[in-house]
């Protein structure tokens, strides 16, 4: 499959964060009219569940979300994924049988070129696709909010239309499902759209399979697009987690009476899987039955890494139930150092301060327009002083600076944190961003004006390129200050440096010993792939400089037994 390899998205990058926010609205607009779910279901006739692969002794199943950005990260983990086996501990851990994908499968946005050069391409190239494989691994798919920008239509076409990603196979219908495996587990994967809603004939799907086919000894595995319980440690105003314990309740257990009499009521739900936070993070919690349910978020296929040292340890996730953080990657203390790297802002995001320094150039044009002798910018002091005097009679300065003002501060995030008086450091970042064209004016109007013969012009210049960098270290500084203190902005001071390391998934093996999970943790990705001269050859298409990628146990293996129910 012919692609052109990608750079990882810059989230800083004004065009791509206006085209983004319009695919935002116009998802989330027509989402809510036209729900390509209830097509899915009403399109498929075959039956609940019919994903059975419980006649075997064992199986291997890989998870991995949060993939298809940079071509480094995720051809990386693409190539681990594909090898027959990789060793931990001395142990051979084999692939899986089964591969899902556990959310945002490609970034920024679903455009089929951005599947292809972003997710498709690289999967094909690690893996490539062998016509007469009598036993291929199957893929299964669950989308996240980037996959549904587009209303599910190109997820759709990707994932569930029986094609092939490389040697996985597509097998599922819907953008949701369910499989029943080894050892009377399930693993049962939802589909939350962008506002983590169930739709009714999903709601239904998983009713049939609760109440007819899963049994009160059965123990399930459940796959979802976002940590809710995470969410709502950092803002307790977060609904998703409660609608998440409700499908788990009543959808799956059945407490309510409404349903089906509680028969399910001592299922174990053994484990819950996720992403969308892309760094590697188990809670570990005790159900009703106290028995112990992992919370995993494994969000590390590909995109850059969100820190960790604002996880909290111990974290409230329903009816007074605790959970307990057992291991991170990165560390916390890895990711104090790593968040440090906002304040090289300037360095990553070019074309932010691009913007930032027209912005003081548009300033200071509109300010030149209405100052008839030019040569008040020879003395720093008195151009100043003139500017500041004379502001009411510069109504376009004034208008600017409160959009700008007024931009930065509804930048805030507020929904971690402090919440709203998180508005007080936006507001303070606002003020600095302001001040800064006005320090500018002081700094530049004497000295760099004093060496160029053509004075507005150099202005221009000296705006473009100073005002920018230091606007620019300015939103480094409060970014970091977020991070560190504030405890917000967690996406945004960690997509500001774009880590393409630390990255992880999860290998999961059912057998009659139990659940084991290996937690797999690449430290650093290797960043120098290069196509293979013989391009013909599929089993390497591209190679690097060393021998084998670098990769680690990020914990010790987790362990489930085959508790009953008591």
């Amino acid at each position: 499959m012919e692609f052109s390899p990608k750079k990882m998205v810059n989230w800083y990058d004004p065009k791509q964060l206006a085209f983004t926010g319009m695919k935002t609205i116009i998802s989330g607009i027509f989402g809510n009219f036209a729900d390509k779910r209830e097509i899915q279901a009403a399109l498929d006739k075959s039956e609940a569940a019919k994903f059975d692969y419980s006649n075997r002794d064992e199986i291997w199943i890989d998870y991995i979300s949060d993939l298809g950005d940079g071509f480094n990260a995720t051809y990386t983990m693409a190539h681990l994924l594909a090898q027959d086996e990789l060793i931990v501990h001395s142990k051979a851990v084999k692939r899986g049988d089964i591969l899902v994908m556990g959310g945002d499968q490609v970034y920024p946005t679903p455009e089929l070129k951005e599947y292809r050069n972003r997710l498709q391409g690289p999967y094909h190239a690690a893996f490539p696709k062998v016509e007469n494989d009598e036993n291929p691994p199957d893929l299964f798919a669950i989308p996240g909010n980037h996959d549904w920008y587009d209303g599910l239509t190109n997820f759709l076409k990707i994932f569930c239309q029986n094609r092939s990603l490389g040697n996985w196979r597509t097998k599922q219908r819907r953008s949701y499902f369910a499989l029943k495996l080894p050892q009377n587990y399930w693993l049962i994967a939802l589909d939350i759209q962008l506002n983590s809603d169930i739709d009714y004939p999903q709601l239904q799907y998983f009713k049939e399979i609760a109440e007819y086919q899963i049994q009160e000894e059965d123990k399930i595995i459940i796959a979802t697009a976002e940590p809710s319980w995470v969410y709502k440690s950092f803002d307790q105003k977060n609904s998703s987690h409660d609608r998440f314990e409700f499908f788990i309740n009543n959808i799956l257990l059945g407490k309510n009476s409404n349903y089906y009499g509680g028969k399910n009521e001592k299922i174990q739900i053994s484990a819950i899987l996720t992403g969308d936070l892309h760094h590697y993070a188990r809670y570990e919690e005790k159900d009703d039955q106290d028995r112990l349910r992992q919370l995993i978020t494994a969000g590390g296929g590909g995109a850059f890494m969100h820190l960790t040292h604002n996880l909290k340890d111990n974290i409230k996730t329903r009816d007074g139930k605790e959970a307990t953080l057992r291991a991170a990657f990165p560390s916390k203390g890895e990711s104090k150092l790593l968040s440090l790297k906002n304040l090289l802002f300037p360095f990553y995001s070019y074309t932010m301060l691009f913007f930032f320094g027209i912005f003081h150039a548009l300033s200071t044009w509109v300010l030149h327009s209405h100052v008839e002798n030019q040569n008040f910018l020879s003395e720093p002091a008195t151009s100043l002083i003139s500017l500041l005097y004379n502001l009411p009679i510069f109504p376009g300065i004034v208008i600017l600076h409160l959009i700008l003002f007024a931009g930065i501060t509804l930048f805030t995030d507020t929904s971690s944190g402090a919440g709203k008086w998180n508005y007080f450091a936006g507001g303070l970042h606002g003020l600095f961003q302001v001040a800064n064209f006005y320090v500018m004016t002081y700094l530049l109007s004497g000295t760099l004006v004093s060496l160029l013969t053509k004075a507005i012009f150099s202005y221009y210049i000296g705006m473009i390129i100073f005002g920018g960098i230091t606007s620019g270290i300015i939103f480094g500084i409060y970014l970091l200050l977020s991070v560190s203190f504030l405890n917000n902005h967690i996406t945004e001071g960690s997509s500001s440096f774009r880590h393409k390391g630390y990255k992880n998934f999860l290998r999961i093996h059912i057998s009659p010993k139990g659940v084991t999970i290996y937690p797999i943790g690449v430290k650093n990705v290797v960043k120098n792939w290069k196509k293979a001269a013989d391009s013909t050859t599929p089993e390497s298409p591209y190679t690097f400089k060393g021998s084998t990628v670098e990769y680690e146990l990020i914990e010790n293996p987790i362990h489930i037994s085959h508790e009953k129910a008591i």
